[in-house]
Parts: C-alpha cells; structure tokens; sequence
C-alpha cells in the first residue's frame, strides 16, 4: 500500500509543477532545433501557435524583427511555418553554454502586435576532441620516482553533454599509467603516472599516444604524440606562488595597462632554475588582448576591452625551468562595464501621415530601445517633449509605442518632428535622440473667412464695361481641396432686371466686374452679397455683403429754365426802366444741373453786353442788376450774354441771350422799337393803322386773359369746397400762374391814356408819360420784385404774374411797330405770349431742386420753391402807389 501511495503523491507533485511551469510560459512560444539542419528546415507552426490562418499572416503583415542582426530563422508566410535560415552552428552561436536559446521576435504588422519566440538549438555531435598541438614533449629526469605525476595536454570539444570530451586513453607501455583528475568545473585533466623507475641509458625517448574520445554516436576521438624525454636529475620543479590569480579592470582601462604579474619560485640552480613563463590553452581572440612576458611574468592589456563583447577571461598560464619542469596557474581576468555605450532606438514600424481628426490613443510608431551596458548602465528610459500631443506607452518587453494625446489641429501645426530621447541609467548618463516626422493630413473644418463683415465700393459712373470694381478675398486655412475657394454673387434684383445683369464675380479670384454703365442719376448704389465656398466635402461657406456706392461725375451741364430758349424762333425781352437807379434788379436766370455736390455748384457770368459796365451778374444768385443809372446815350435795347458754369472737373457750360428794353412808357417803346425796325419814318396813316391794330389786339388778349382768369378762380373755389382736406394740391402750383388784378388795373389805366392819340399826334404833340405806368419792383421782368435776391447763394422765386402782363404788352407793341404780324405769337412777337402764358409753369420742367448745392446758404433749391409755392402773388397795389406819390407831386 505504501508504494501506490507514494506513486500518487508523485504524480500529484508532477502535475502541480507541470501547471507552475505552464503558467509561466503560457505567453511565449518554444521551438526546438538541431544544429547543422539545412536551410529551410521546419522550426514550428507559427500560425497554429498565435491561432491564425496562414493567410491571416500575410494580411496582417507578419514579420521577425531583425533589430540589426543577422536573422537564423525565417517566416514562411504561405505555410505558415517558421524555418531555417540558413545552417546553424550551434558552437558558434553559443559556444559552450549548455542551453542555446535563439529569441525571436514576430510583429504583426496590422494589429501592431509583438510575440516572442524561444527557440533552442540542440547539438549535435559534429566535432571531434582536439588537442592544442599534435605533439608534445616531456621531460622526466631519470631520478623521477615511482608515482610521480606529469600533466598532459588537454583535449578541447566544443560540443555539450554527451556529445562533448568524455575519456582519455593512453597507449600500452611499460612505464606510464593514465590518471584523468577531474576539476571542480567538471574539466578533465589528463595525467602521466610513472609506474617503473626510468633509466635515459637503457632508454632515452619514449612515445607514447594519448587519444581523448566524446560519447557521441558514432564517437568521435582525437589523439596527441607524447614524447617523453629522460633527463638528468633535476631535483625541483617551479612552483607559482599562486594557483588562481583573480583581476578586476574596467572595461575603458588603456592600451598597455600592466594588469598582474604572476610568479614562480625554483630553487634549482643554473638552467635547472631558470623559469619561463608561457599561456597555455590560449584561444587566438584571447592572444589578441592579452600580452604576457616570458620572463617578468606581467600580463599587460594589447588593445581595447569590451565588456559587451566579453564580461570574463579563463587563462592558464605554465611556467618551465630549464631543464623542463613546470607548473601552471590560473588567471581569472573580470572585465567590469563602464557606461560607454549610448541607447540604440529601433523603430520597428512608423507612420508618415495621420488625420487631424484621429481620435486620442491612435498608435503612430513602434520602437525598441535597448543599451549593450549592463546594470544601472543598460537600463533605458525613453520621452519625448511634453508640449506635443503625443505620449509614450510600454509594450512587450523593451518596445514602447508613440500614440497621440489629444486631438489634432493641422491648421496650428502640420508637421511635427517628434525627438525621442532614450536614456541610460550610468553616471553621467548616455542618450540618444530618434526623430519620427509626422505630417498632418487636413480635414475639411474651417469656412472660408473675409476680413471683414460688410464691405463698401465705390465706382464712378459711366464707367466702361467689363471695368473691374472690387476685389473681395477670403482666407481658408485649409490645405489643397478644402483650402480651394470660388466666389460667387447670391441671386437678387435691382429695378427689376436681376443683379447678374449688372456685376459678374471671378469664381476664383473674387474680382468684381461691372457689366454696365453706371447712371449716377439713374440709381446711387447697388447692395449685394457674395458667397465664399471650399472645395471640401462637404463644402463649408461664409456670407459676405458688399454696398456698390456710385460716384457723381460731371456728365450733366447746367440746364437753364428761365429765359427758356422760344419754339418759335423768337427772342426773349425783358423791360426795365431807364430811370431803374443802380442794383435794380432786371431779371434773373435760372438753371440747374441734374448732377449733385460741387458738379451742380453752379456759377453765373456776363459774358457780352451791348453797353459793358450796364449790368452786373450775380455770380451765384444769377440776378442781373443795372450797375449804374441809364443815361441817354445808352441804347433801347441791350443785348446780354450770360453763361452758367458748374463746379465740375472738366466744367461744364450753358449760355442764354437776354434782351432788356430800357423805356418808361409804352408809346416810348412802341416809337424806339418802330424806329429801330424801319430806317425810313412810316406814314402818318399807316402809324395810325398800326396802333388800332395793336390797341384791339392786346385788348382781345386782356379779355381772354380775364375769362380765363375768372374760370380758374372759380374752378378753384369749387375745387377747394370739395377737397377741403387735400388742400395741399393747390400749393404745388406757383403763383406765377395767376395774373394779379391791380396789374390788370394799370395796365387798363395806361390803355385809356393812351387810346386818346390821333394819327397827327405823334407829330404835333408829345404826351408827358403816364408815371402810373412805370414799373414797380414787384412788377419787373423776369422774376418776382417782391423776392429780392441777393448774391448769398439763394435760388430765384419764379413768379409770373404781373411780368407775363407786361411781356405781352411789350409784344403787342412791338408786333404793331414792326407792322409785319399779329398778336398771335407768330415771327415778331418775340414768343413773350407763348412764354409767359399761364400753361407755362415750372411744373414743366424736370425737378432738380434736390441736387443743387447753393454756395454760402444752407438752402437749396427746394427751400427757396417752398418759399416761393407760400408766397401770395404780387399785384398792381406796388404800381397804385407809386403813381399815387407822382400824381401829388
């Protein structure tokens, strides 16, 4: 019972270590291989092991990383398999360890995943013991006793456990035996025991073979020529004064260094005595490093160590005195580790370019960094700046993976150069520096931007078309497609034809071209809004609005409204009277300019006269003054030539004729303006004939004029009775309109005066003039008397009451001088009826009042009708009394 229960606590036992053991390997995948397998060779099924199709490994990009060495093993990709690389040498890989673990490392290049792979390389028995020389030679003088002990040379099998040295054999004599002594590092040191006592007489040389055998299968042997030479007596042999020298240096020690000496006694004399000191089983790399003096014993440094190379050296040294005995040692040379390596970065897999928008955690690049020092000295830190939006993690093993921190803005930043710096642990510590160039790939997150909110232009009118007017630019930060803005105008109307048909836009340069002519008149500004569009997708837009102010130009010259120019080929008269003192004003020319500011700023000069020095001009108010008294000399009828100017740049210009009857009765006029139509007196009958034909014509014309006046009034009054409450109407028609009774009523006084003469009269006798008729200032021609102007800027008072009386007398008059046509407005009458008739008002011309500038008044033209639509009209009450002074005197 006790045996089957102590068979189950074994198992029990075995399966608990078992499951420790799978639990600590269950992350890594093992493999076993022979040495010397051909190139190619079946290794593991890595896709069974990481549970993966083998398709599965070449789409997500499987490979080993190489880290700078030279790789033994490959990844078959279509089977799945890892193989052999090449042939492996499993002393050259690992020398004389006696587990040879190959570390793999298997990335996944799509899931940017790493795997570890173990793989041993078992040996195989593919080298056979060998001897550092093929002969040797030993001394034993002929006194040697029985029992004594002579080392012999060793074997050397690079192979582990079975397969490496196992036995010596010596070949049969009869004075040596073989004793192998076995070390404390499991060495076998093969000895020559002296069995019979030797005599160099009976025989000097003896040869012997010593052949060393492994335990492979089949064995493999090596053997060695030993010489044995009997000498003569040499009583001692050297002794080192040290079995086991042990020297620390540092690896960065100089070239040269004296590292020990070691040392021997022999108290022989002569050649029995001197000693020689040799190393023994020296491999060539170490020859290389280490030098040794054959006499002193100092064992000096020949060139740089490396502790990453080789940690610890294992010399044998042996010491001979002349006639051949010796002793050995052993030097135990620890080579201890300075921090002299930097950390070295392997990016094992990096991307050039990421999305702005990636989301925080999206793995850029994955590296490895390792430090060939040891200790403190190979124990790497890594980081990167902390301003950039990355971060560090830790992967497997020494991997760690750069990820973003926070979200991205390409706009800021489009490229970053990301250092990462690797750091040992040594004092002072080593770094290196690993730069990863990131760049930023643009999404499509910033609209177009103007500078401003709202723009305003300005164009000249008449501009030519196709003219370009503006330039409306905006920015987008975007990079290439989504950066790429086109322009256009956002569909609207202007006066009814559609605002296309007016401005066009270039799509990609966002210049504005007029399609038309601008009228300054016609409208003042155009209001229109501009889109700005990318090209990303989706498309991101702004909105724009731009205010398009025309800009007045002088294109319109002065318009003149009063003397307006006769349809009938007459010339217009305006009467004055020659006892007029100076600054009566004569009448007043009226004009406007259908452009606005300075260009309608408009000026009045005498540019002719028929008497210079006569009459003065209002530069601004356009009034015509007399400038002095008439005298005699002067003519009945003066002719003026009055220009009118605007302000503009070029000026432009309008002229008008002004004729000015100087007479104080009418018969005076009727005389001098007959007299200046014939050159020949006329006859007395035919005088006589012509002033009935003028007396009847104009007293047809008065008649007319007072049924006509009546019939207004009335209309009027009934008008008024009706539209009580849109009494406004009546204000917009001027007052020159209407006819003034008491005008009437000296006109009718001077009639009956001057009806009394005969034919002989003009001849005989002379009547004194009828002072009732002369003219007061509210009844002069050409404007309003009862509005005096002024040379302030302000515009003339246009009212027709009394002047279209006294024109038409003056017309009739003339016409009956003249004696060729009658009163009804034909070649002669000078177009006074037709002028001054009530249909002839200001609301027949176009009204400019509101573009008039008027210099050295704050009023326009407006102000001044306003005044002039309020005004009563004046009537014959100024004449009365005048007349009614002279008639007391």
């Amino acid at each position: 019972m006790a045996a089957p229960q102590r068979r189950l606590g074994s198992s029990i036992l075995l399966c608990f270590l078992l499951g420790i053991l799978w639990e600590a390997r269950a992350g890594q995948i093992r493999y076993s291989v022979r040495e010397e397998m051909e190139e190619g060779a079946f290794v593991g099924d890595i896709a069974k092991d990481l549970g993966l199709e083998p398709r599965e490994l070449l789409d997500q990009g499987a490979r080993i990383v190489s880290r700078g060495k030279k790789q033994h093993f490959a990844l078959n990709i279509r089977t799945g398999s890892l193989v052999t690389a090449d042939r492996i040498d499993r002393e050259r890989l690992c020398g004389r360890i006696s587990v040879c673990i190959v570390n793999i490392e298997i990335l996944l290049e799509d899931k940017v995943k790493i795997y570890g792979v173990e793989v041993e390389i078992t040996d195989v028995n593919d080298n056979s013991p060998l001897f550092e020389t093929k002969e040797t030679e030993i001394k034993i003088i002929e006194k040697e006793v029985s029992g004594s002990r002579f080392l012999l040379p060793e074997a050397f099998d690079p192979d582990v456990g079975i397969n490496s040295l196992q036995s010596y054999q010596l070949s049969p004599n009869h004075h040596f035996s073989l004793h192998v002594q076995r070390g404390t590092d499991e060495a076998k040191y093969p000895e020559l025991v002296l069995d019979r006592g030797l005599d160099r007489e009976e025989e000097p040389v003896h040869h012997l073979i010593l052949t060393a055998s492994d335990g492979g299968d089949p064995v493999r042997s090596g053997t060695v020529h030993i010489r044995v030479t009997v000498l003569d007596a040499n009583d001692n042999a050297p002794v080192f004064t040290q079995s086991l020298y042990t020297v620390s240096v540092p690896e960065n020690v100089p070239v040269g260094t004296l590292l020990l000496t070691v040392n021997a006694t022999d108290p022989d004399e002569g050649i029995n005595g001197k000693m020689t000191y040799f190393f023994r089983k020296m491999t060539q790399k170490t020859s290389q490093v280490f030098g040794l003096n054959s006499l002193t014993g100092d064992i000096t440094v020949l060139e740089n160590l490396d502790y990453e190379k080789s940690s610890f050296y294992d010399i044998d040294i042996e010491v001979r005195d002349g006639p051949g005995l010796l002793d050995r040692a052993k030097v135990l040379i620890k080579v201890l580790d300075v921090n002299d390596n930097a950390p070295d970065v392997i990016i094992t897999s990096v991307t050039n370019s990421i999305s702005e928008n990636s989301s925080a955690g999206s793995v850029i690049a994955l590296f490895n960094v390792h430090d060939r020092d040891s200790g403190e000295n190979g124990q790497v830190t890594c980081s990167i700046p902390e301003h950039l939006p990355f971060k560090l993690e830790k992967s497997y093993g020494n991997y760690y993976s750069l990820v973003t921190d926070r979200a991205l803005d390409r706009e800021q930043i489009s490229i970053y150069n990301v250092t990462v710096t690797a750091t040992d642990g040594g004092n002072p510590p080593l770094s290196s520096d690993t730069h990863i160039s990131l760049h930023i790939q643009d999404t499509n997150d910033n609209p177009p931007l103007f500078v401003q909110t709202s723009y305003s232009a300005y164009v000249m009118e008449n501009n030519p078309r196709g003219t370009s007017i503006y330039c409306l630019t905006a920015q987008d930060p975007d990079s290439e497609e989504n950066g790429r803005i086109t322009y256009s105008i956002t569909d609207d109307s202007v006066h009814g034809a559609p605002l296309s048909s007016y401005v066009s836009i270039n799509s990609e340069t966002g210049v504005l071209y007029a399609l038309r002519s601008f009228d300054y008149e016609q409208f003042r500004g155009l209001k229109l809004g501009v889109t700005a569009k990318d090209s990303g997708d989706p498309p991101l837009s702004t909105n724009v609005t731009l205010t398009l102010f025309i800009l007045d130009q002088n294109d319109n010259a002065p318009e003149i409204l009063y003397p307006a120019y006769p349809t009938d080929g007459s010339t217009g008269v305006e009467l004055a009277p020659r006892s007029a003192e100076p600054g009566y004003l004569v009448t007043k020319v009226v004009a406007v300019d259908g452009d606005s500011g300075q260009n309608a700023w408009l000026s009045y000069h005498l540019l002719k006269a028929t008497e210079p020095g006569l009459f003065s001009m209002g530069l601004h108010s356009g009034e015509i003054k007399t400038a002095r008294a008439f005298v005699d000399k002067d003519a009945l009828k003066q002719n003026l030539v009055v220009t009118v100017t605007d302000n503009g740049k070029p000026p432009l210009s309008a002229t008008v004729s002004v004729t000015v009857v100087v007479a104080d009765t009418i018969p005076e006029i009727l005389s001098d303006l007959s007299s200046l139509a014939s050159s020949e007196p006329p006859k007395d009958s035919d005088l006589t004939l012509y002033l009935v034909i003028a007396v009847a014509s104009v007293s047809c014309l008065f008649f007319f004029f007072i049924i006509v006046l009546l019939a207004q009034r009335l209309y009027q009054w009934q008008t008024s009775k009706i539209l009580e409450s849109t009494s406004e109407h009546f204000q917009n028609i001027p007052a020159s309109e209407f006819v003034g009774i008491d005008g009437v009523r000296a006109f009718l006084q001077s009639y009956s005066h001057e009806v009394s003469l005969t034919s002989d009269s003009r001849k005989s006798q002379q009547a004194p003039p009828n002072t009732d008729w002369r003219f007061s200032q509210a009844q002069r021609p050409g404007t309003s008397g009862s509005q005096n102007g002024d040379e302030g800027g302000t515009w003339p008072n246009n009212q027709f009451d009394t002047e279209m009386l006294q024109a038409m007398i003056l017309a009739s008059a003339n016409e009956a001088a003249d004696g060729s046509s009658t009163l009804g407005g034909g070649a002669g009458t000078m177009g006074l009826s037709a002028r001054y008739g009530p249909q002839f008002t200001l609301q027949h011309v176009p009204d400019y009042r509101q573009n008039v500038y008027i210099p050295g008044s704050t009023a326009t033209l407006a102000n001044a009708a306003g005044k002039r639509d309020g005004k009563a009209p004046a009537g014959g009450n100024g004449n009365k009394k005048k007349s009614g002074k002279k008639e007391k005197k």
